[in-house]
């Protein structure tokens, strides 16, 4: 929540910078006249949240929107129930329930939403909900944004600091319990030091979560049984290094750590969304590089070196906004 009041507090303050008149040079068909850019707002925005951070995720967009001067259709995910049905209740206390109405509900309830006509579209989520609201968004040519998923690799140069990579990787994968957009989805890393960063990993798990993540208050559990039963599903058959602990009553999965990957296993072959954290070795950046470029552009790419040619690599500049 922090981040969003942030954003809040840097709207506020920053507002009528940003909504003002924006003179521009003039031409010879101007030369007589004021020329500026006025902004307007679009009108009725749909914000369709996500469920891995609900609140956060849902209303980042719907303050931006409200700043802009629209009407905004707010749309929770129904997976986090609570949060959406909090959201329903205390919405309309601070807002004008006509201008921002909370929308509940599921996929019928989002099909209907999707066949009115918007003037923007706001979704979080993974990329095929991403492609069906592009395609019901294309019917009237609204315009959209969608803050979609994918694999975000990490490479570990073999000569980086394993203790700063190690711990770096370690929080970013396991937080909320690997349910986050931008973490760490595998390694790459050479074969020489895939041993000294496991147990590099093992300790800082040890730090963060105590000798068994299950009763740590720290370590999240899955959003529920559908999403368990799926990241259980791309650990069968794959060689654990860390972890693997499991308990469906609760839908805990330990902090887990794979090896051996091979780069067409099912684990390899969709964004995790969970704490698994396959390790695939490679020879060198060149390979590294080879192998993110095979897969569809990750949502950020996470690189580890003391050489700093290795950030100079076009993929590493390009890849994505969190290196």
């Amino acid at each position: 929540m922090m981040g969003l009041l942030a954003e809040i507090e840097l709207i506020i303050d920053n507002l009528h910078k940003w909504a003002a008149p924006q003179h521009v040079k003039k031409n010879l068909t101007t030369m007589g006249d004021d020329v500026y850019i006025n902004y307007e707002p679009l009108g009725v925005v749909l914000v369709i949240g996500a469920w891995n951070y609900p609140l956060v995720v849902v209303l980042q967009p719907v303050v931006g929107a409200i700043a802009a001067g629209n009407a905004v259709v707010i749309k929770p995910s129904e997976v986090a129930e609570h949060t959406a049905k909090l959201l329903e209740k205390i919405v309309p206390r601070y807002l004008d329930k006509e201008l921002y109405p909370v929308v509940n509900g599921g996929v019928p309830e989002t099909t209907k939403l999707l066949a009115e006509r918007f003037d923007h579209i706001f979704y979080t989520g993974n990329t095929s909900v991403g492609k069906i609201i592009m395609q019901a968004a294309a019917k009237f040519l609204t315009p959209v944004t969608l803050e979609l998923g994918g694999k975000s690799p990490c490479y570990i140069d073999k000569d980086c600091d394993i203790d700063i990579a190690s711990r770096r990787i370690t929080w970013g994968k396991f937080v909320n319990c690997g349910q986050t957009c931008i973490a760490p989805d595998y390694v790459l890393c050479d074969k020489s030091i895939q041993g000294k960063l496991i147990e590099k990993i093992k300790e800082t798990l040890k730090e963060f979560y105590g000798e068994n993540p299950k009763e740590s208050q720290d370590y999240e559990r899955i959003i529920n049984q559908r999403h368990f039963k799926r990241v259980l599903g791309l650990l069968q058959g794959e060689k654990v290094a860390i972890g693997g602990e499991h308990d469906e009553s609760s839908c805990y999965i330990a902090p887990t750590v794979l090896i051996d990957v091979k780069p067409n296993a099912k684990v390899m072959q969709e964004e995790i969304f969970g704490p698994l954290l396959p390790i695939i070795t490679v020879k060198d950046v060149d390979e590294a590089i080879q192998f993110i470029n095979q897969k569809e552009k990750p949502l950020a790419l996470y690189a580890f070196a003391n050489d700093k040619k290795v950030f100079g690599y076009p993929c590493v500049q390009n890849l994505g906004p969190d290196c």
